[in-house]
């Protein structure tokens, strides 16, 4: 399912912080795991006249040289890696190379040797984030608590549902995960309250009408929750549901996140409302900026629609 997984360092400790999570990912899936340095001449502040071509090869020495310790940290724990260190534009190499090693999955720090800032993510993890063709782990910035990489465990994993196919997608990659980690599923449904007509205070008749809409949908959500909870793909794993209501189900969602400490959210890069023309959908977009526990987004593929043929006897007759 995420064979092979890339994973862009860039030789600091922030962005390392990944390598705990690319142990529990590839050995869940037995994947291989393409441990990568891009090494871009115009984040070295030296100009163009003084550019010093023996550094710069000892710069690219150091930095095999770092993977290459990376690397071997990580076959002692049983994952098969690879490493490569190339040149040119961060993310615009890392694309190229998710692209040309067919990588299923990109395990990204949202910082890296730029510090954290207090923007949500960096520039250069923006525009991977923006661009990847693939699936994504966005791990928030952190500094390892020590230099051993030790696997990741995912003991709650959050899967949030809008009741759509798309958003349904994800199910058959966490339960793979699951039942490898050993975690418990927590399906969560949110049901927004509606909007009504803000001009006035609003009536009784509106709040009445309102408090029915939700209670109606509430009532679809937990059959459907239920339903999606006894799907074959689950089968076997511990499974929780919960169903809340909010008239801001983004920030319910982050409030559920905290309240039962989840290890991981994941979510399909799109939903019921879910424009193709966008990367994400809008609950996608709100966990890159504000979620503070890693991200698992998977890239749903988009749907085509195959041409209605009819037949020309039948266009006559429609016609006349």
């Amino acid at each position: 399912m995420f064979d092979p997984i890339l994973v862009p360092l860039d030789g600091s400790l922030l962005a390392e912080c990944v390598l705990s999570h690319t142990v529990a990912i590839a050995r869940a899936y037995n994947a291989k795991a393409i441990i990568f340095t891009v090494l871009d001449k115009n984040q070295q502040h030296i100009s163009a006249q003084l550019f010093d071509l023996l550094n710069w090869e000892i710069h690219k020495a150091e930095a095999a040289q770092n993977l290459g310790k990376i690397e071997e940290r990580l076959q002692k724990l049983g994952l098969h890696c690879e490493i490569i260190v190339q040149e040119g534009s961060v993310a615009e190499t890392i694309i190229n190379l998710a692209q040309n090693q067919g990588a299923k999955l990109i395990i990204l720090s949202s910082h890296g040797h730029s510090g954290v800032s207090q923007w949500g993510i960096s520039s250069v993890a923006q525009k991977i984030i923006l661009s990847a063709p693939t699936s994504l782990l966005l791990v928030r910035a952190h500094l390892p608590a020590s230099s051993d990489v030790v696997e990741n465990a995912y003991r709650q994993i959050l899967v949030p549902l809008d009741g759509s196919r798309r958003a349904e997608i994800v199910l058959p990659m966490i339960a793979h995960l699951a039942r490898f980690h050993k975690s418990q599923i927590n399906l969560v449904h949110v049901v927004t309250t509606p909007e009504m007509a803000r001009q006035l205070p609003p009536i009784q008749a509106d709040v009445d009408l309102s408090n029915r809409i939700v209670e109606r949908n509430r009532e679809e959500s937990i059959r459907y929750l239920e339903q999606v909870r006894l799907s074959s793909p689950l089968n076997g794993i511990p499974v929780q549901t919960h169903l809340l209501t909010s008239d801001n189900a983004p920030a319910a969602l982050h409030g559920l996140v905290e309240q039962e400490n989840m290890d991981l959210v994941a979510l399909s890069a799109h939903g019921y409302s879910g424009n193709n023309q966008w990367p994400y959908g809008s609950m996608v977009n709100n966990f890159i900026l504000y979620s503070k526990v890693p991200l698992l987004i998977v890239q749903d593929l988009p749907i085509k629609e195959e041409p209605v043929i009819v037949d020309r006897s039948t266009r006559e007759r429609a016609e006349h």
